[in-house]
């Protein structure tokens, strides 16, 4: 049976763990040469060429790219999952972490992408997939600094598939809701346990979802199912964009 992504190159950035690494995984599982991008290799992993580099470093990125295309060819898939989480209001952020959070998120999926264009605009081909979220899309209490960051990765995203769609090169982005990952589990103990509860209670399917899940969705827009799809923020939410209901009601 033939994979989904048959013959195909995908490099995936933050591929250590998370959504990364489910991306790795599903990505591997349907025929694809996966090169993975972290700030340092995992003990295990399903990337056939892996690279240790800051995606906020231009040269590192460069270099490792590189170094993907020497191992594994052609880049024809680049998932940009390489991301952290903040805290912090407009006024009670300091500098430091609201750069490192628009370094990492934005400027890091800049960076990835500004590496792997030329050759796909080259070669007429390539599908992009970058990971924003909901609250990408909506704001979210006391995270300034990582809504802006996604807020970007989505207009980031719309802007590069206005430039890049002429050269069959399609951009998209997912927007997920809460995912189980090692970024969200500080919030499954002590006084956080709560914005878990509430954000679980929030999705309409009454839960979390999984990094799978996720990865799922990736899957799709990177594939030629998506042939057509350029320039659209795919929520994978379990409907927290869709609306809230109220307490009270059936």
């Amino acid at each position: 049976m033939n994979g989904r992504l048959d013959g195909k190159v995908a490099l995936v950035t933050g591929a250590a763990s998370g959504i990364g690494a489910a991306c790795t995984r599903r990505f591997a599982d349907e025929g694809a040469r996966v090169g993975g991008i972290d700030i340092a290799v995992p003990e295990t992993h399903r990337c056939a060429a892996f690279a240790a580099a800051d995606v906020r470093d231009g040269v590192a990125v460069g270099a490792a790219v590189g170094a993907v295309v020497a191992d594994l060819g052609p880049i024809d898939v680049l998932v940009n999952a390489a991301g952290v989480s903040s805290f912090g209001t407009a006024d009670t952020i300091d500098e430091a972490e609201w750069n490192r959070v628009l370094d990492i998120n934005l400027k890091g999926t800049w960076l990835v992408s500004r590496a792997v264009l030329p050759a796909m605009v080259a070669r007429r081909a390539g599908s992009i997939v970058n990971l924003a979220s909901v609250e990408g899309v909506e704001g979210g209490q006391a995270q300034a600094a990582y809504n802006a960051s996604k807020g970007g990765v989505v207009l980031l995203t719309r802007s590069m598939a206005v430039d890049y769609g002429p050269h069959n090169v399609r951009v998209n982005c997912l927007c997920p809701g809460m995912i189980e990952t090692p970024m969200t589990a500080p919030l499954k103990d002590g006084a956080l346990r709560p914005v878990l509860e509430w954000f679980e209670a929030q999705h309409l399917l009454g839960r979390t979802g999984k990094p799978e899940e996720v990865a799922a969705a990736a899957l799709f827009l990177a594939s030629d199912d998506a042939s057509f799809v350029t320039g659209h923020a795919l929520a994978v939410d379990g409907g927290y964009l869709a609306g809230r209901r109220f307490p009270g009601t059936l």
